[in-house]
């Protein structure tokens, strides 16, 4: 099957009014998946979102049911025939809760248009994601009338809530899941219209910390001086993990850290990196650590160490004592070749090491979570460069994620290890998981025609090698 990207483009042109429309829909509906929250509405949500599908185009479309676990939303498109390879798309329709309302310069799940954008919540994160994989079928029904490889959709439905029953999910539909290439679209762009392909993910060792010097609080005028204070001692031992410029300072574990390649740092280069631009999208008050290509591998291949939350008696109600133990939750994000496992046992030995004799330290782990990276020399990649190109006029960049998403290196596992293409369409503004939560409205348009574009180029790339082993015939593009 012959296509052509431009006719593809045209298609998700004529239909990106009602695209729109459908995403502002199911923003519409308060899906937040958190404890407290109803679970009506995430009902609601995968009920619009098999909805939507179905109205795109894809023949096969149902909810699925865990015991206990909100609903996710399982498609299939098998048109192009067992020769053809298989595409599984993922994206998740649960949102983060709307947080304060006076954030909101429009009501979180009031969606409205505004310079371009879209606001609300989840209209990045992930309802465009749906958008996506729903709108770049719409476009090969109206150019061909049917995609040219066959498609598998997951929209799960507690991705904000740690997927914590995803393991269950793919246990219990593997032989559905099965595909040659996996996409998953929740991920950003390092700048609006500039494609990006993220290649790794840092993950996260967490753990709490407790430091105890006294039975009780004791009154800081009579003992202040003589006794250890915890609060001081827990102070000094988490500034022990990292130096004056904020880097990790554990050398047992900076020996682990894979230094990046040149063709990764010319990547990076070429990623925008206006200092104050970049500051104000942080919401920085101070300067931050690092410019240009540095900034990039500090935030995506290089660990760092977080103070999350630091107690030691109540604000307002602690007067002047000494308290008697000191508490701390830290988070430390490693990078690929860094063990979950291993990184916490070294930051335990490294505080150990460094804690006063007679203090009580307390480490427990809260949770655990691997780094990932792919190798990019898989047909695959080669395939979504060329499709990013074609939606959004300029060559993709290779970037990484600095957060941690752990279902991927899971559900690569054990789907047996198919090349992951990590997409997606939000960018430095778009305040995912913040109030004024947003998706700039013309990346959508140029990822679903990516997207589109994509299903064109893996039928011609990896079609080729599925075509040897199972039969005949695959697709090739036109510009």
């Amino acid at each position: 099957m012959v296509f052509s990207c431009d006719a593809l483009r045209a298609a998700v042109r004529a239909s990106f009014p009602h695209t729109v429309a459908r995403l502002a829909q199911a923003v519409a509906i308060p899906s937040c998946s958190f404890p407290g929250y109803p679970a009506s509405e995430v009902e609601r949500s995968a009920a619009d979102t098999a909805a939507w599908l179905s109205e795109a185009g894809w023949p096969e479309v149902r909810l699925v049911r865990l015991p206990g676990v909100h609903p996710y939303v399982l498609g299939h498109d098998r048109r192009a025939g067992p020769t053809a390879p298989t595409i599984l798309l993922y994206a998740h329709h649960d949102v983060q809760p709307p947080m304060r309302a006076e954030g909101w310069t429009t009501p979180a799940f009031s969606p409205t248009v505004r310079d371009g954008r879209l606001y609300g919540r989840g209209a990045a994160d992930d309802k465009a994601g749906i958008a996506v994989h729903a709108e770049a079928l719409r476009a090969w029904v109206a150019v061909a009338g049917q995609a040219p490889v066959n498609l598998t959709v997951v929209i799960e439905g507690e991705e904000e809530t740690g997927s914590h029953h995803f393991n269950d999910f793919l246990a219990a539909y593997r032989d559905e899941l099965r595909a040659d290439v996996l996409v998953i679209a929740d991920l950003a762009n390092a700048e609006a219209g500039l494609p990006s392909l993220t290649t790794s993910l840092r993950g996260l060792v967490a753990f709490e910390v407790e430091v105890r010097t006294l039975r009780r609080p004791v009154h800081s005028g009579i003992w202040g001086g003589a006794v250890i204070d915890p609060t001081l001692t827990l102070c000094r031992l988490l500034a022990g993990l990292s130096d004056a410029q904020g880097n990790l300072a554990v050398p047992e574990l900076l020996a682990q850290v894979r230094q990046i390649s040149d063709a990764e740092r010319a990547d990076l280069a070429r990623i925008p990196t206006d200092p104050a631009r970049i500051q104000a999208d942080a919401g920085s008050l101070a300067p931050l650590s690092a410019t240009g290509a540095d900034l990039w591998e500090r935030l995506w291949r290089q660990p760092s160490v977080s103070v999350n939350a630091i107690q030691a008696g109540v604000r307002g109600q602690t007067g002047n004592v000494v308290m008697d133990a000191a508490w701390a939750r830290v988070g430390v994000r490693i990078v690929p070749d860094m063990a979950a496992a291993s990184t916490a046992a070294a930051l335990t030995r490294h505080l150990r090491a460094a804690c006063p004799p007679g203090v009580e330290l307390t480490v427990t782990p809260a949770s655990q979570g691997e780094a990932w990276a792919t190798a990019t020399s898989h047909p695959a990649f080669a395939a979504a460069r060329r499709a990013l190109h074609a939606g959004y006029g300029v060559a993709p960049v290779e970037i990484g994620c600095g957060a941690s998403i752990p279902f991927v290196a899971a559900m690569t596992a054990a789907l047996g290890n198919p090349p992951a293409l990590l997409l997606g369409v939000e960018d430095p503004r778009c305040n995912a998981h913040s109030e004024d939560e947003s998706v700039d409205l013309a990346d959508l348009e140029r990822a679903i025609v990516s997207a589109a574009a994509l299903f064109g180029e893996v039928a011609t790339a990896v079609g080729t090698a599925v075509a040897e082993s199972r039969g005949h015939g695959v697709a090739t593009s036109t510009t």
